[in-house]
């Protein structure tokens, strides 16, 4: 394959309209709604030329995939920047597996040109229906972190427009603060336009997965320490319903690429994609219908310990399985909590941290534990060497009081939330779990003293005018 951009015609992502799917297709005019399905008023500008619709923008988003309020206008007056159709390979480097792409370009289509190669994103998140753009805005982490770092980790340099509409070109060396910052960033130092980033390379294109039945949450700290030396992807599910001896008992999963020899002779076969028909009633997840669900998971797995190969679809994307999976939660919407507690904070804090959240209420069946490794050098990037623990939960009455006792609980611990995921947490509560707001704040300063960049988030967290 040419390596040069004059000769990438034929590896180009580029997607008409009419291609995206329901999942991937921008909001509807008139209301932009996260994954969360909470929606705002607003109006998204949609084109191929990203340069030309961020000038003048207020913020830039991609396929929506963010949970709270990261991606969504503080007013329907804000101009939105949609970058999806803004998805081109500009270079390609096989030979020493470096990649330039618009910032639209999206995770599930670049891995249909890089996998057939041996090349995979170094880090990818739970979906594959996200954006370079928002790969660095949120300087996304993956079941690899403990070994790789955050996505921003192998970014070489990217194109950003600044707050002045003038157009920069960023790096480790150069303008390195805006760099960094722009790491985990949350869109709010510029428009990230272009993205040069570092691939792995894998040996097949299939996953070697051992996975194990746990029985508590010690037991399940006990089996993460134990697999991250030896696995280079860890992670599991967690029953964050059960109490007393079952709290925290779940599914443990690790897995490395397979050798060419250990891989099979065919490539991974892709499932035909199944969509949700409709938005459920509010009724259909409950606490009883969630514990079911938690009982025949848990109880799937039936053997203690289980290996065998795997496609790389459901082992990084299990979710993706399912398109529009958002509707299950019904028309209230939903949340998905994210927090990291230390690992100085010891495996009493993450015992205590589950003991409160299954008193608390509130979780779905979607509770994912994690292992994570030092923190990255951007500057809001979210993992700190520790537990994560994500968690899913239907937008109630009750909701607001819960993440509140829950945020208490992790600013003790010394750990902190993900923005991506956060739309309930409140200011002060952001503020004493993330010591590095000051010296972000004062790069907003710098690159945006007016504070044209900014979104819904940025008005309930850092105090921005609406």
């Amino acid at each position: 394959m040419n390596t040069t951009s004059e000769n990438m015609n034929a590896a180009k992502t580029t997607t008409t309209p009419q291609a995206v799917p329901a999942e991937k297709a921008p909001a509807p005019m008139g209301t932009i709604m996260g994954w969360g399905r909470i929606g705002v008023s607003g109006r998204e500008l949609l084109s191929e030329d990203l340069p030309k619709i961020t000038r003048g923008a207020n913020l830039t988003r991609g396929l929506g995939r963010s949970y709270g309020d990261s991606s969504l206008p503080a007013a329907a007056s804000d101009r939105v920047a949609n970058a999806t159709l803004a998805n081109r390979v500009l270079a390609f480097d096989e030979s020493r597996g470096i990649l330039r792409a618009e910032a639209g370009a999206s995770l599930v289509e670049l891995n249909k040109l890089l996998m057939p190669r041996g090349l995979f994103s170094p880090v990818t998140p739970g979906t594959k229906f996200v954006t370079l753009g928002g790969m660095v805005a949120s300087d996304v982490h993956g079941k690899n972190h403990h070994r790789e770092g955050c996505f921003g980790a192998h970014v070489r340099a990217m194109k950003v427009r600044l707050a002045d509409d003038s157009i920069v070109e960023c790096s480790p060396d150069t303008l390195s603060d805006l760099f960094y910052g722009t790491i985990g960033g949350m869109g709010l130092l510029g428009h990230i336009l272009e993205v040069e980033f570092e691939l792995a390379r894998i040996p097949s294109q299939w996953i070697w997965m051992e996975s194990e039945r746990v029985d508590d949450i010690d037991s399940f700290i006990t089996a993460l320490n134990t697999a991250a030396p030896k696995f280079p992807m860890t992670m599991g599910w967690i029953d964050c319903l059960s109490r007393g001896r079952r709290m925290g008992r779940g599914i443990m999963m690790a897995g490395r690429w397979a050798s060419a020899e250990e891989a099979k002779r065919t490539d991974p076969m892709r499932l035909p994609d199944v969509t949700v028909p409709f938005e459920f009633p509010n009724i259909a997840l409950n606490p009883a219908t969630a514990l079911a669900f938690n009982t025949v998971y848990y109880w799937k797995h039936v053997a203690r310990t289980m290996a065998r190969l795997v496609g790389p679809e459901p082992f990084f994307y299990p979710l993706d399985a399912v398109l529009e999976w958002n509707r299950v939660y019904g028309p209230r919407g939903f949340t998905q909590y994210q927090c990291v507690i230390p690992r100085k904070a010891g495996p009493p804090a993450v015992r205590e941290f589950m003991t409160l959240l299954t008193r608390l209420g509130g979780a779905s069946p979607l509770c994912v534990i994690k292992d994570c490794g030092p923190e990255g050098k951007g500057v809001l990037s979210f993992p700190l060497e520790g537990t994560s623990i994500a968690v899913d939960m239907a937008v109630s009455p009750d909701l607001q009081r819960i993440i509140d006792e829950l945020n208490a609980f992790v600013i003790a611990a010394g750990g902190r939330v993900y923005l991506t995921k956060d739309r309930f947490t409140r200011p002060e509560h952001f503020r004493a779990m993330e010591p590095r707001l000051d010296r972000f704040m004062a790069l907003r300063d710098k690159w945006d003293p007016q504070r044209k960049l900014r979104s819904a988030q940025s008005v309930r967290l850092f105090g921005d005018r609406a």
